[in-house]
């Protein structure tokens, strides 16, 4: 059976205060992550919480990946950036052209994410976090469907996005030219097999899908450390 997408997890300087900005962000109840940090638990159908570990590590270049959020209506996009801005959230410039619609900012730490447009289709029934968008290549958008049993939702020019048959956010990889990696990604996925499950088995799968074992110095951590096939780092917990 495979595991479920249990949590993105941010690597945050100060994991307090990023989870208080996101959680004023997306409106998310922010609670005491058993399993070591802080997390943002879903109001809506999203399928996944968001953690916060600390880290002393600084940013490094452009996230591999970032949120799209969406809005209805020109005023409810206006309302996010200002509610953004509020929080500590600041514009930056990625290369957008000046008629692209969406607007990109950083959170407190430096996290890239998109405000995107009324009238985007690609991201219509996808809830106010619309899109996980990442820079990858089509063959780790092939692995992460596998690894995670959601069906492909598009694959042209060599771009792929995934989505739980549940609902919920699209994972989307750009396609090549992939950026070169610069360090640990600030951002990762937490896998965890079902409760019936084993963590061993699962690893084991994931493996034969393409991923490898790495070591980031976890040391004799109850979670393994894995990266896919584009070399992004993503941990397997525990069964739950």
């Amino acid at each position: 059976m495979t595991s479920q997408l249990f949590a993105l997890c941010f690597d945050a300087n100060d994991p307090v205060r990023l989870a208080g900005f996101w959680a004023g962000v997306l409106g998310w109840e922010m609670v005491d992550d058993a399993y070591d940090g802080i997390a943002l638990l879903p109001i809506d159908y999203t399928g996944f919480r968001i953690r916060f570990v600390a880290s002393e590590a600084q940013k490094v270049g452009q996230n591999q990946m970032h949120f799209d959020l969406t809005s209805t209506s020109l005023e409810e996009q206006q309302e996010t950036v200002a509610r953004a801005l509020g929080l500590g959230a600041r514009h930056i410039d990625v290369g957008q052209r000046p008629e692209e619609g969406h607007v990109v900012l950083a959170d407190p730490e430096g996290n890239e994410f998109c405000v995107i447009e009324p009238g985007n289709n690609f991201l219509a029934d996808c809830g106010f976090i619309g899109a996980l968008a990442s820079d990858g290549s089509q063959q780790v958008g092939y692995f992460w469907s596998k690894a995670l049993g959601w069906p492909l939702v598009w694959d042209q020019d060599e771009e792929t996005a995934i989505r739980s048959p549940y609902g919920g956010p699209k994972i989307t990889w750009g396609g090549p030219p992939v950026a070169p990696k610069t360090g640990k990604n600030r951002l990762h996925f937490d896998l965890a097999p079902p409760v019936d499950g084993d963590q061993e088995a699962e690893v084991d799968r994931l493996v034969s899908l393409g991923a490898t074992r790495i070591d980031i110095g976890q040391g004799e951590a109850n979670w393994v450390v894995m990266a896919d096939p584009d070399g992004n780092e993503f941990c397997v917990l525990t069964p739950r």
